[in-house]
């Protein structure tokens, strides 16, 4: 059986997935008023449009706004505190992810401070999480 906390792929999130397997943070942009927008849709969050296509994402991000779960469920996997990041992506959406890499600490978790996207393991597949930017060779 799957484990309990693997995404499974609908024909909107394909393509997202993909990328996450190829190392490549993609998401959709509408062709028609440019906006880029996560989660993935058919339609334009911002003019409705259907003319969607995806992009490659720079993976340059900043700290919007965690909570540190000093007990995470057991279902992640986590030895210790574990960060729910909001993480404002460089194309403008933001995402809901973790801060890895680093303590789990306010003091190391400053908000606004510059991130980079990165793919981590979670049983048979990747999931997108973030690195504090210098720290990313």
């Amino acid at each position: 059986m799957a484990h309990p906390l693997v995404p499974v792929p609908t024909p909107e999130t394909q393509p997202y997935w993909d990328g996450v397997a190829a190392g490549e943070l993609r998401l959709p942009r509408c062709e028609d008023c440019t906006t880029v927008y996560f989660p993935p849709s058919p339609v334009c969050p911002n003019c409705t449009s259907r003319t969607i296509a995806w992009i490659t994402a720079s993976g340059d991000a900043s700290l919007y706004s965690y909570v540190i779960h000093q007990r995470p469920s057991k279902l992640w996997n986590a030895d210790g505190p574990m960060s729910v990041a909001l993480v404002a992506l460089a194309e403008g959406p933001m995402v809901l992810s973790t801060v890895i890499g680093c303590p789990q600490t306010p003091e190391a978790l400053v908000l606004d401070m510059p991130l980079r996207a990165t793919f981590t393991p979670f049983d048979e597949i990747k999931v997108l999480a973030f690195v504090p930017a210098e720290e990313q060779s």
